[in-house]
């Protein structure tokens, strides 16, 4: 029993404490992942209402309880602390901004994370990679 004990306190402490080493790639790759997804869910939800949506919060409303859809920043996570959304900017009616933070919890930082989309797809959506130039 106490084996299973120290199992489990190693897990949730090298999964969820300690920086560093194999889970924060995997925290990376899963916060690519998850970008990925959001993409099509702001894409779908313009075609729905015709525009982007205010918020992320605004898409998670219309898309209901049972999408599998996380608007949570995974890289930002740290225990104790209230989970931050990913960074989101609607640039006019057909732009938008959206990107992971990072461990910084900043945008447009060295450490944040962009969606990767197929090059044939980019043409058409409205996700801007870097801010317009003023």
């Amino acid at each position: 029993m106490s084996l299973t004990i120290v199992m489990y306190a190693s897990l949730f402490y090298f999964g969820f404490v300690q920086r560093g080493g194999v889970y924060d790639d995997l925290r990376v790759k899963l916060t690519q992942t998850m970008l990925n997804s959001l993409v099509p869910a702001i894409e779908f939800y313009r075609v729905q209402h015709g525009q982007y949506p205010e918020s992320l919060e605004v898409l998670r409303e219309s898309l209901g309880p049972d999408t599998f859809v996380s608007i949570y920043d995974t890289q930002s996570v740290e225990l104790g602390s209230t989970p931050q959304t990913f960074y989101y900017e609607r640039i006019g009616a057909d732009h938008y901004l959206l990107r992971g933070r990072g461990m910084d919890r900043e945008p447009f930082t060295t450490d944040d994370i962009v969606p990767q989309l197929p090059s044939s797809s980019t043409g058409a959506i409205g996700l801007l990679l870097q801010r317009p130039e003023a």
